[in-house]
């Protein structure tokens, strides 16, 4: 039996009161499928809303988040996307930022080293198009099922090599 709008909206309600970005996002596909423009896009606010919170309370506690962890997992997933947006939008250093934050902010290694060359076409100022084309391999992304861009061209070792040899920046 398929969900009413209704049903679905009580589910998002009981996963935002309970902070859970996981499950929101469990709940992204039928989102997709039953709500409006104008709701879909509140669904997804409210899924960034809370990755902010516990952006602010993992900072707060000095930690580092556990992408084994499916809150952690979900919550750099989400903080990911909105990076993206910035990104895609040519908000450049707010993008490079997030970028920054997010790569010291995860226990995963694979993740961090992604982020830096993430951060570093930001810094460049490279167009998200020209970053998809030229410097990140997406069909070995895709293959490797993850949901940040993760794989890349030989381009990307020289967009690290002349970031060390201009000092780090």
């Amino acid at each position: 039996m398929a969900k009413t709008q209704e049903q679905l909206k009580q589910e998002v309600l009981h996963a935002q009161q309970n902070g859970d970005i996981a499950s929101l996002y469990i709940l992204e596909g039928q989102a997709h499928e039953i709500f409006d423009e104008e709701t879909l896009h509140a669904f997804y606010a409210n899924i960034l809303d809370l990755a902010l919170e516990k952006l602010t309370d993992t900072l707060e506690a000095a930690r580092v988040m556990d992408m084994q962890e499916v809150q952690d997992f979900a919550t750099l997933r989400a903080l990911y996307e909105y990076a993206i947006e910035h990104y895609s939008a040519g908000v450049f250093h707010d993008a490079a930022a997030l970028f920054e934050v997010l790569g010291g902010l995860s226990n995963d290694k694979e993740f961090s080293k992604a982020l830096t060359i993430h951060r570093l076409a930001s810094e460049q100022q490279l167009p998200l198009e020209e970053f998809l084309e030229s410097i990140a391999d997406v069909e070995a992304t895709q293959e490797a099922g993850t949901f940040y861009i993760s794989r890349f061209q030989k381009t990307a070792q020289k967009l690290l090599e002349n970031s060390q040899n201009d000092g780090g920046n």
